[in-house]
């Protein structure tokens, strides 16, 4: 029997790679000299080196490198016709935007600007306890309530904002009573959540929260010296009247309906370990650490130029590094930030949440009723019209239909411009497909819905953090790694 015989040896696996490859649109950002940041259009990452960035872009990267198999993953190249990758990416973009196709889901009421505290950084400029002239009208309740149940999303959630909305619980029951009673018709998922300092937290308001599906939120800066000083009201007990009104809303409704929220001063410097030790002290599952907004009494008392945005990504960077030191040691507790974040660039979803959205959240992903009857596209929008600025400002319950406002010119004008894609210096960062746009604070910072990325605070925040949680995503801390992705997938 004869044998085949070869003749010469096999040749190498390199000459059987594609040689010629396509690019799909992508941006990078050079992290250091030798490390590049590259993103597809639906924010997936990778990292490669500066040699091998300009190779892709010469059409010399070797089909045998790591990267080349990464980036045709990711739909930042391909070969062949494309037409499957072209489709799949479209398929990622649509997926990570499809919270927009939902339309509002989030609808702030705003029972009373009144409140009984007088915090140093307040940004809606509240009013004293005893004007009542502040208070939102049975009349706006009733229109308002149409605007909510016109929104096709199929998830609503109804949050009372203030003031102090407690001082104005009686509203608050017409409203949920009259929401219910509509939803027996319209079927809706339908949440409550009351924003208040717990202050006037008694058992009536507790036995109505038992009947119905209401959650508090609540604000907690830190240890009692700290709140108190940040958050004073005239007894002096502000810290004494969160921490036990937290307690009896998990004792009475259950540990998760009640949430706190901080602000971060130029007192919460230095201090970040003792604000989270709090909020684990009072049962709390996590925090979110946030920067100062530069609206009301934060720009009256110059409370926001004394905090820079360099200082509050290092106390940002301190905080998130204890809660992983927290979770190694068995403590589970999540930065809800991060959380937020991590879920943009490590799954395939969105998100809702309105600071991160392009175009703008205002009014597709929230809307405002103030306590006069006014409209605005976001809560920062009324913040921003307390200080004179009615950008944000996009009609009145009295004088504008749902249809007016939502087809009208200036929603329409505030959309088109804070759309990324189309915004200066936006269009072609790598980190805008993990960002979002906020017309308010460049408003306020810069007199621009757009701002000047260069000069702005947002940007400059946005990108410290992603930066941050990049590092961590691609450090050496396994568990780390296994911290964020638990945050990010639950």
């Amino acid at each position: 029997m004869k044998t085949l015989q070869l003749k010469g040896k096999f040749r190498e696996p390199a000459d059987f790679e594609a040689k010629d490859y396509k690019l799909l649109p992508f941006d990078f950002e050079r992290l250091e000299p030798t490390r590049v940041l590259i993103t597809n259009l639906a924010g997936e990452y990778v990292i490669v080196s500066d040699a091998e960035l300009k190779n892709l872009v010469d059409g010399n990267l070797s089909p045998s490198t790591k990267s080349f198999k990464d980036l045709e993953s990711r739909h930042i190249l391909y070969t062949g016709n494309g037409i499957l990758e072209s489709n799949l990416l479209a398929l990622k973009k649509g997926t990570k935007v499809k919270p927009l196709s939902s339309f509002t889901g989030l609808h702030i009421f705003v029972p009373t600007l009144r409140c009984d505290h007088s915090c140093q950084y307040c940004q809606v400029s509240r009013r004293n306890a005893n004007e009542g002239e502040y208070d939102m009208s049975d009349e706006h309740v009733e229109k308002a309530l149409e605007w909510v149940f016109k929104s096709p999303n199929p998830c609503i959630k109804i949050e009372f904002q203030g003031g102090e909305s407690l001082l104005n619980f009686p509203l608050i029951k017409k409203v949920v009573a009259r929401a219910e009673k509509i939803n027996e018709t319209e079927k809706r998922d339908l949440q409550f959540v009351i924003t208040t300092t717990l202050a006037f937290l008694n058992d009536e308001v507790l036995d109505f929260a038992k009947e119905h599906p209401v959650f508090f939120s609540t604000s907690l800066d830190g240890p009692i010296d700290l709140h108190n000083a940040n958050r004073p009201r005239p007894e002096r007990d502000s810290y004494q009247k969160a921490v036990q009104g937290i307690e009896r809303v998990r004792e009475t409704l259950g540990i998760d309906r009640v949430a706190a929220l901080m602000t971060t001063t130029e007192r919460s410097l230095g201090r970040v370990k003792e604000i989270i030790d709090t909020y684990i002290e009072n049962g709390l599952d996590g925090i979110f650490l946030r920067s100062l907004s530069p609206y009301g009494f934060a720009i009256k008392t110059k409370h926001f130029k004394k905090l820079h945005m360099d200082q509050w990504l290092e106390f940002y960077s301190e905080g998130l590094n204890y809660i992983f030191e927290l979770n190694k040691q068995g403590i589970p507790f999540r930065e809800f930030f991060a959380s937020l974040i991590a879920k943009k660039m490590i799954t395939p979803y969105g998100t809702a949440f309105v600071d991160l959205q392009s175009p703008s959240g205002s009014a597709i992903s929230a809307i405002v009723f103030n306590y006069d009857g006014k409209i605005y596209g976001s809560d920062e929008g009324r913040m921003l019209a307390e200080m004179g600025n009615d950008a944000i400002h996009l009609g009145h319950l009295d004088t504008h239909s749902y249809e007016d406002v939502f087809a009208g010119e200036k929603l329409i004008n505030l959309l088109d411009q804070t759309l990324q894609e189309a915004s200066p210096i936006c269009d072609q960062c790598a980190y805008r497909h993990w960002c979002g746009t906020d017309p308010a604070y460049h408003m306020a910072t810069q007199n621009d819905l757009v701002g000047h990325k260069a000069f702005s605070g947002y940007c400059q925040k946005h990108k410290g953090v992603f930066r941050i949680i990049l590092d961590h995503l691609e450090g050496d801390d396994q568990k780390v790694k296994e911290i964020l992705n638990n945050w990010a997938w639950n």
